[in-house]
């Protein structure tokens, strides 16, 4: 990612952000760990990426969307969930209408500790408490997605038999966590069970961070290979354009694919270097052998294009419903470089200077979403967020967009406009009024534990205030599972403020040829609008199967129904993993009287 980032102590999170939905164990397994965390790095120095920051580049020339599944005690007991927090989710806030599909994420860097593991050579269960309290703190906040560095540096958070294990996990390049688990698989188990979707996110020709400080194992393979290097300022890349490169890097998303339950593979902006002034990158010798007749940036070019089709056509073969992902920098060429590019003066440019032909590779349906780093701030005299954001929504080619922001900008040397609290809702708002950007990344995770301009609290209350489902993608599956259907409706015996409702739902899978992650709630008060807004999103993964039937159960209190409703439809729906939703269930209703609400006979 192309910003610096403060890591910032787990200590310092603010009390809205604590998981709310949880065991009475897990919760003090929690604690626990939370004040070890705590006494363990009260005292940490702040770290953060060396500076290549967008704008440089530029001028140099509690209580969660989801409730926590009491499992069954026996065989026969259907999973129970608890919607009895608070008032539901019935829509849309007041100050921001919510689409009811967005992709709403966050980075999770790992290089240089910048998000998690907060430090190098942490106990093991203090990795795993790390990691378990960010997820519940963004999905608090609304967030539905995580895109987790696996593969910082031609390193590994998983064991692997091409690369070692990471630096940033026991301080020491190929040392495995003790006691021994794996972090990816946990990782993912992790995100599921709180229905984010998890995309690993690989430096594709990074190999060594810094020269003078990294870690390197013995068995690394800048060490195996040496002959398939180039060193650039400090940092150590693999040569794009040998083609054993290619085939070395597809190879590692080839074993991720294969091995592991993700979402999407994940590439961000870092292909060539960006420019380092007074020195060019030493591949003359490569070009000489392999150019083909082309010039040198069209050759270099070309290097990027062929490990992106590659790496597609991997996944393809392997799980095609796996997403392939592209985060680049945010100007993909000036329009004064060329009439097709954006009204931006970027010192340095995707096309021109890393040589990643974005249009390209959407065009051509290489890739599924494009994620351009939109770090700059609305009305930038350079690099203005809203030309920039229009500029990739009319170049999407039919594919996502998702905007990345800058929410390290709050806390990285932080100018005017990025004390101003309106600056991310109104990014925000201009996205979502464009029919072509289906939702947002954000730079990255950690920073939302300091609250920036109030934005963790602005999201969770407004503009996240209800759950979405993310955005399905026609090409890669249109079919969708089969309504579940809700088979018992109960009114509990208890009376007053505990008085409440149970309903007891189980997924029509006769001839269900679709692998279900999620069942949303609907509630409203109307039943036009009923299945319009989603009120709750719960996990599918823990259901129990019982004669080929996934039963599961919801409660709720009369309390959460608004007093102003005098008729409340209930209805469920399933999604499935590649986001495609059912129909709706058979419809439950309830109407108030005078004692209260009740169901009608």
């Amino acid at each position: 990612m192309a910003s610096p980032l403060a890591c910032l102590p787990v200590g310092t999170c603010y009390s809205f952000l604590h998981p709310i939905f949880m065991s009475t164990k897990r919760r003090l397994a929690l604690r626990i760990f939370v004040v070890i965390i705590f006494l363990y790095f009260s005292l940490l120095k702040i770290f953060a990426q060396p500076v290549i920051g967008n704008e440089q580049l530029a001028i140099s020339n509690g209580q969660s969307a989801t409730s926590t599944i009491k499992h069954p005690t026996s065989n026969i007991q259907p999973p129970v969930f608890n919607l009895q927090s608070a008032a539901f989710n019935i829509g849309p806030s007041t100050i921001s209408p919510q689409p009811k599909f967005e992709f709403r994420a966050a980075w999770i860097a790992t290089v240089s500790n910048i998000d998690w593991p907060s430090q190098k050579a942490l106990p093991v269960e203090v990795q795993k408490a790390e990691y378990i309290l960010l997820l519940d703190s963004l999905q608090h906040i609304g967030i539905n997605a995580v895109i987790v560095q696996v593969r910082a540096a031609a390193d590994a958070f998983y064991p692997s038999q091409y690369e070692p294990w990471s630096e940033y996990l026991e301080g020491v390049q190929g040392v495995p966590p003790a006691p021994y688990y794996d972090p990816l698989q946990f990782m993912i188990d992790e995100a599921h069970k709180r229905n984010m979707e998890f995309h690993a996110w690989l430096n594709p020709y990074r190999a060594v961070f810094d020269l003078k400080t990294s870690s390197i194992s013995p068995t690394h393979i800048t060490r195996v290979h040496k002959d398939w290097f180039l060193t650039y300022g400090k940092i150590k890349y693999f040569n794009p354009g040998l083609p054993q490169v290619m085939q070395y890097v597809t190879g590692i998303v080839k074993d991720i694919v294969t091995r592991y339950d993700i979402d999407a593979i994940h590439m961000d902006d870092y292909f060539y270097p960006y420019r380092i002034t007074g020195k060019e990158f030493p591949d003359d010798a490569t070009y000489r052998k392999y150019n083909n007749g082309l010039t040198e940036d069209d050759w270099r070019r070309s290097n990027c294009d062929s490990i992106i089709k590659m790496v597609h056509e991997a996944i393809l073969n392997i799980k095609p419903m796996v997403k392939f992902g592209i985060s680049p920098f945010g100007v993909w060429r000036n329009k004064s470089q060329d009439t097709d590019g954006s009204d931006t003066q970027a010192g340095q440019t995707n096309y021109d200077d890393l040589y990643a032909n974005i249009l390209l590779w959407l065009k051509e349906g290489w890739i599924d979403y494009v994620a351009p780093q939109l770090y700059w701030e609305i009305g930038h005299k350079l690099c203005n967020y809203e030309t920039l954001l229009n500029w990739w929504s009319n170049h999407s080619y039919g594919k996502h967009v998702y905007v990345g922001h800058g929410l390290y900008r709050t806390v990285e040397h932080p100018t005017t406009a990025w004390r101003n609290s309106s600056e991310l809702p109104d990014e925000i708002q201009l996205l979502r009024s464009n029919k072509n950007v289906q939702g947002s990344i954000y730079f990255s995770a950690a920073n939302f534990f300091k609250n920036p301009n109030g934005w963790a609290d602005s999201l969770k209350d407004n503009y996240y205030h209800s759950p979405a489902l993310i955005p399905p993608m026609s090409w890669v599956d249109t079919v969708a599972p089969q309504a579940p259907s809700v088979y018992n409706f109960l009114e509990s015996k208890l009376k007053g403020s505990d008085a409440g409702f149970t309903l007891y739902a189980k997924a029509n899978d006769v001839n269900e040829t679709e692998t279900i992650k999620s069942y949303v709630v609907y509630v409203s008060p109307s039943y036009a609008y009923l299945g319009a807004a989603p009120s709750y999103i719960i996990p599918a993964a823990s259901g129990l199967k019982e004669n080929g039937l996934e039963d599961f159960q919801v409660n709720f209190l009369q309390s959460q129904i608004p007093v102003e409703w005098s008729s409340c439809y209930i209805a469920i729906s399933s999604v499935d993993k590649e986001n495609n939703e059912s129909k709706l269930s058979n419809i439950v209703r309830l109407v108030r009287t005078h004692e209260g609400w009740v169901i009608p006979k």
